[in-house]
C-alpha cells in the first residue's frame, strides 16, 4: 500500500511534459486552464500523498496510537522505515507549507506596495510618472492597467490602444489568479516548475489573440506588443503585475 502512495508523488514527473505538449496544440486559453488544472491536481495530489505516509509513523506516537487500525493498511514496511518515511513525509509537508505561507504573504505586500503607486487613480488607467518604459495589469477591486510616460512616450496612440486592450485582457480574465496558482503548485512539487513558463506563454497569447481582436488590426496589435515588451526589456520587475512578453 505504500508503494501505491508513492505514485503521486512520481507522477508530476510524467503528467507535467504531458501536459505541456497536449497544451501546445490547444487554442490559448484552453492551454491556459488545462496547464492551470494540472498544476493544482498535481499538486494536491502529491499533498495528499505526503499527508498519507505521515499516518503510519505518526500511529507509534501515544496520542495517536488509538488510531493504529486506521493507519495499519498503509504500514506495509518495518518500524525503523515506516517512522523514517513519516519523518521525511512531515519535513517536506511543512517546508511546503511554510513557503507556501510566505509566497502568500510577499504577493500580499506586493500587491499593496503597487496599489499605493496608484491611490489617487479612479479610472482603469493609472499613468504613473516614470521615465523607465512599463505597462501591466494591477489586478484588484477595481483592476487597472498601469503605465509609465515613458512606455506612452515610446508607443505612438494606436498602439496604446493595442497595449491597453492586451492588459485589459489579462484583468477580465484573471491570469493573475491562474499564475498564481501554478507559482504555489509549483512550491509544492519541483517537476510543476515546468509549467509556469509555458503557462505564462498561453496567457500572454491570450491577451495577444484579445488585443487584436479589439483594435481589429493583427498587425497593429503585434506592432505594439513587440515594442512595449523591447522598451520594457531591461526594467525592474514590477509588484503583482502580468507584463508583456519579453
Amino acid at each position: 500500500m505504500t508503494a501505491l502512495v508513492l505514485i503521486p508523488l512520481l507522477m508530476p514527473f510524467l503528467a507535467a511534459p504531458a501536459a505541456r505538449r497536449a497544451a501546445a496544440a490547444l487554442p490559448p486559453r484552453r492551454a491556459a486552464l488545462l496547464l492551470t488544472a494540472a498544476a493544482l491536481v498535481l499538486a494536491v495530489s502529491a499533498s495528499a500523498a505526503l499527508a498519507l505516509l505521515v499516518v503510519p509513523g505518526a500511529s507509534y506516537l501515544p496520542a495517536v496510537a488509538v488510531l493504529g487500525e486506521l493507519a495499519e493498511p498503509l504500514a506495509a514496511g518495518p518500524p525503523p522505515v515506516t517512522i523514517a518515511l513519516a519523518l521525511v513525509a512531515g519535513a517536506l509537508l511543512v517546508r511546503r507549507a511554510a513557503a507556501l505561507t510566505a509566497a502568500a504573504r510577499r504577493d500580499r505586500a506586493e500587491l499593496r506596495r503597487a496599489r499605493a503607486l496608484t491611490s489617487g487613480t479612479d479610472g482603469e488607467l493609472a499613468v504613473v510618472r516614470d521615465d523607465r518604459p512599463d505597462a501591466y495589469a494591477l489586478p484588484g477591486r477595481p483592476g487597472r492597467i498601469v503605465v509609465t510616460t515613458g512606455m506612452l512616450r515610446a508607443l505612438e496612440p494606436a498602439e496604446r490602444e493595442a497595449l491597453f486592450a492586451h492588459e485589459r485582457a489579462h484583468l477580465r480574465g484573471r491570469h493573475h489568479v491562474l499564475l498564481a496558482a501554478a507559482e504555489l503548485a509549483a512550491l509544492c512539487h519541483p517537476a510543476l516548475r515546468s509549467l509556469r513558463e509555458p503557462l505564462g506563454y498561453a496567457l500572454e497569447r491570450a491577451a495577444d489573440e484579445a488585443a487584436a481582436a479589439a483594435v481589429g488590426d493583427r498587425r497593429l496589435a503585434a506592432r505594439a506588443i513587440g515594442r512595449a515588451a523591447l522598451a520594457a526589456r531591461g526594467a525592474p520587475g514590477r509588484p503583482g503585475a502580468v507584463r508583456p512578453r519579453t
